[in-house]
């Protein structure tokens, strides 16, 4: 998720001080038969989704897929980061984005974070696994109906990690660690952050799974229309669009909605940014349909 999206949205709402109960373990490492894995995919991949990181920006993802529902089409892969790995995880999971668009609209953000004790960063993201969990209804990434890819950053070395199987709710919550805020995701020995800073729209590790065809939806913002309060994000926001940019080239077909460049957590934002994502997606039906179609 997006750093200043994401937190400055939440200290608005209070979060340090509503949020419900703590993690006393936010290091514990996670290496039993069920830690997350980042292996080749035992499937065959014809069509990629990537969904980006992006933080409340991410609720485009919903409208995307709200479209893509209704014009009949379907991947045979996902491939998410940070809220997009959210997102993407339920989708693959089989979950209509209808339901996908009442959780959004539903959600409330004070549930997705717990305070982290005994943890350099302040808060926990444990409620994101467990609510992916039961809102996927299945804990193993192998096992969904779509195949899936959750992607994070390595947080020694900055490399992007594709969780392939093993629990969905860890491999989610790796991927929207928000790096110093977030406790990040101990699996196997090494610990993981949000994959925001390295590999926003993950195309290429699409690509290295073996997808032929990929449709990239980017939540991120149109730089190039930031209004002037917004000068002090521009060196962020520019660096955010280079690495959008270096994957963005090796999609086939790129969706960017624009639904204006402040977020926020209100029921308007969400519902703004769910109308921009369906809105541009079914204006572009004709060239989705032969994306899909072709072989």
């Amino acid at each position: 998720m997006s750093r200043r999206g994401f937190v400055a949205a939440g200290a608005g709402l209070g979060l340090a001080a509503a949020l419900p109960g703590c993690t006393f373990s936010p290091d514990a490492d996670h290496s039993g038969e069920d830690a997350p894995r980042a292996l080749p995919l035992a499937r065959t991949v014809g069509t990629a989704w990537v969904l980006s990181s992006g933080g409340p920006r991410g609720f485009v993802h919903v409208g995307v897929l709200r479209a893509l529902d209704e014009l009949g089409l379907a991947p045979d892969l996902i491939v998410g980061a940070s809220v997009g790995a959210v997102v993407g995880g339920l989708r693959a999971a089989g979950r209509a984005a209808a339901d996908i668009e009442v959780l959004a609209l539903t959600l409330n953000p004070l549930s997705v974070a717990r305070l982290a004790l005994g943890s350099a960063e302040r808060f926990s993201g444990a409620p994101v696994a467990e609510l992916v969990r039961e809102q996927a209804q299945q804990s193993r990434i192998e096992r969904l109906p779509i195949a899936f890819a959750s992607v994070a950053a390595r947080q020694h070395d900055g490399v992007a990690v594709a969780f392939t199987a093993g629990d969905i709710g860890l491999a989610v919550q790796a991927s929207a660690a928000i790096e110093g805020r977030f406790a990040p995701v101990r699996i196997r020995g090494e610990t993981y952050v949000d994959a925001d800073a390295v590999a926003p729209l993950p195309v290429r590790i699409a690509r290295r799974l073996g997808a032929v065809r990929v449709l990239a939806v980017d939540a991120s913002a149109h730089v190039e229309r930031a209004p002037a309060a917004a000068a002090r994000y521009r060196e962020g926001d520019l660096k955010k669009q280079a690495l959008v940019a270096a994957d963005a080239r090796h999609a086939d077909l790129v969706l960017k909605p624009d639904f204006g460049y402040w977020v926020s957590l209100s029921r308007e934002f969400r519902e703004r940014a769910i109308a921009a994502g369906y809105g541009d997606t079914m204006a572009r039906a004709a060239e989705l349909r032969a994306l899909h179609a072709a072989r």
